[in-house]
């Protein structure tokens, strides 16, 4: 089976082929513009290809709800060119084939689930810290859905007693994406994150922030593994900083092996590195065509 996945970030689109085996033949990657030259590209991409089914792992808001008449859609992001912007609709008139659509955040989460970190596992949680904070996951072997589809990378944080910066979030000012993604980084400190690998106290309340946010996810969810990626997660020194974090938070609390004693098996990196969320858009490709187009 040809299948196609898209990967459609806030920063760059990834396109790949693929299999239902979480194979991937060909990729491309490029910046996301408008939604017209970003979407000519991808069609650009598939049309040499006898493609029997798409999936897509988009950047949010995002219309889930099958019976909607904005199914599809993105919708009030503050990509102003994006909102409202009919992805499933535009890729249907260019490929007449069943099409698969969740979070960005969602696809890496099965990706991951099927292929990855917690292959083999029922539940999973994946975050993405970078130009955003996005998580998805994965509950009893589902993707996670709702009124709409979890936020839970705008839940509000506890602020360091330290820390007057505003936040940066449009909506929520200091929610966690206001406080910790890659940009509030920038904003805080004055340099990219990549300039300020060498400098602890950048580090030490990035992990702060995101440790608290993790402790919510395993007391709500309690995922079966917790995966961290994302651009401000290349950072050697921040994984085993959370780590250390969450543990405190936590205090005991959660009475499993895994949070007490092997945190370093249970709060990892991607086991697909950047491919996670390409890889869960093959996986939403294979299960639409199972359906054979019909919405989830």
């Amino acid at each position: 089976m040809i299948l196609g996945a898209v990967e459609a970030g806030g920063t760059k689109f990834v396109c790949a082929l693929g299999d239902e085996q979480g194979n991937i033949r060909e990729r491309a990657v490029f910046p996301t513009t408008t939604p017209d030259e970003t979407m000519g590209r991808v069609i650009d991409f598939f049309r040499p290809h006898n493609v029997e089914a798409i999936g897509i792992g988009s950047f949010g808001p995002v219309d889930l709800r099958p019976d909607s008449p904005t199914y599809g859609h993105i919708t009030s992001t503050p990509k102003q060119a994006w909102a409202n912007f009919d992805v499933v609709g535009t890729l249907k008139q260019a490929f007449p084939v069943p099409i698969g659509f969740d979070t960005d955040v969602n696809a890496a989460a099965l990706g991951e689930q099927r292929w990855g970190a917690a292959q083999g596992l029922d539940s999973c949680l994946y975050m993405t810290v970078g130009t955003g904070i996005g998580v998805g996951a994965v509950v009893e072997g589902r993707l996670l859905h709702g009124l709409l589809h979890p936020e839970m990378g705008h839940m509000f944080v506890r602020r360091h007693p330290d820390d007057a910066f505003a936040g940066i979030c449009p909506y929520h000012g200091d929610c966690l994406e206001g406080m910790a993604s890659g940009p509030a980084i920038e904003r805080r400190w004055g340099k990219k994150g990549a300039e300020l690998a060498d400098r602890k106290e950048v580090w030490e309340l990035e992990a702060f922030y995101l440790a608290q946010a993790i402790a919510n996810y395993v007391l709500i969810l309690s995922p079966k593994k917790v995966i961290v990626g994302g651009g401000v997660m290349k950072q050697l020194s921040i994984l085993p900083l959370v780590r250390q974090r969450v543990q405190e938070l936590l205090n005991g609390y959660v009475q499993h092996e895994a949070v007490l004693e092997n945190i370093g098996e249970y709060i990892v990196s991607p086991g697909l590195g950047d491919n996670a969320g390409v890889a869960g858009a093959l996986a939403l490709a294979a299960e639409q065509a199972m359906r054979g187009g019909r919405r989830p």
